[in-house]
């Protein structure tokens, strides 16, 4: 065993690590790999949050300590939390398969909402149900990348689903009257569901607005209208692109 080093609590565990190699040396810290993840990226997280524990090791899963000595000479202190930041920011962050996993799961999950709010059936008009986007990710095996950004992996996905199941992705432009006894309250409303394009409130009190949204999310926006103002609202579809 080299000068200085120890060993730790040889606890059997899958843990997710953030490792550096420097002048010959490994360390490695056991990591928080949300906060971990945020803190390499750049984000205010508290090194205290993006770690499990205040100890470097040479090698985590053995509970093998790294050498204080060796520390002192590479990173010019013995300070852990410091030695952590440098760990995280320069090294390479490593995930268990149980974690890998968890990632893909919440990536296939947001972009299975996003193609229900977004994409409709061009048969119908309607957004397809949940469940048979999943069934139909199921059938045409679609792969998803847990590191990769959502909208650099939609379009060949979308080929894939398309075998199976139709989809179109439209944008409704909409014009929207609502009488001045709802108006007020219907405006976080509306912003919530479309992007407002122009508005104006007009000489009896009432707003009118020309806004954006997804097709798939129209009617579940006009029936939200409709429900809050007891009907009371004026809608026309202005054009589809």
């Amino acid at each position: 065993m080299a000068q200085g080093q120890q060993t730790y609590d040889k606890e059997r565990f899958s843990v997710n690590l953030a490792k550096l190699k420097k002048s010959g040396e490994n360390f490695e810290v056991v990591i928080n790999s949300d906060n971990a993840i945020a803190f390499k990226q750049g984000k205010d997280i508290a090194i205290e949050d993006a770690t499990i524990n205040e100890k470097i090791f040479a090698d985590a899963k053995k509970g093998l300590l790294a050498s204080e000595n060796r520390m002192k000479e590479i990173f010019n202190t013995i300070d852990s939390k410091e030695i952590a930041k440098i760990i995280i920011k320069e090294g390479e962050i490593q995930l268990t398969a149980e974690y890998k996993q968890k990632l893909r799961d919440e990536k296939k999950k947001q972009i299975i909402n996003f193609i229900h709010v977004n994409g409709i059936d061009p048969k119908t008009g309607l957004p397809h149900p949940i469940t048979r986007i999943e069934n139909a990710f199921e059938e045409a095996k679609v792969h998803i990348d847990e590191f990769k950004p959502q909208e650099k992996q939609i379009d060949e996905i979308l080929k894939k689903l398309r075998v199976i199941l139709p989809i179109k992705f439209e944008i409704d432009e909409i014009e929207i009257k609502i009488p001045a006894t709802h108006a007020a309250k219907m405006y976080s409303v509306v912003k919530s569901f479309s992007k407002i394009i122009k508005d104006e409130w007009l000489n009896d009190g009432s707003w009118k607005c020309v806004v954006e949204m997804p097709a798939g999310l129209k009617q579940d926006f006009f029936d939200k209208l409709n429900s809050m103002t007891h009907g009371e609202i004026e809608t026309k579809i202005l054009r589809t692109k």
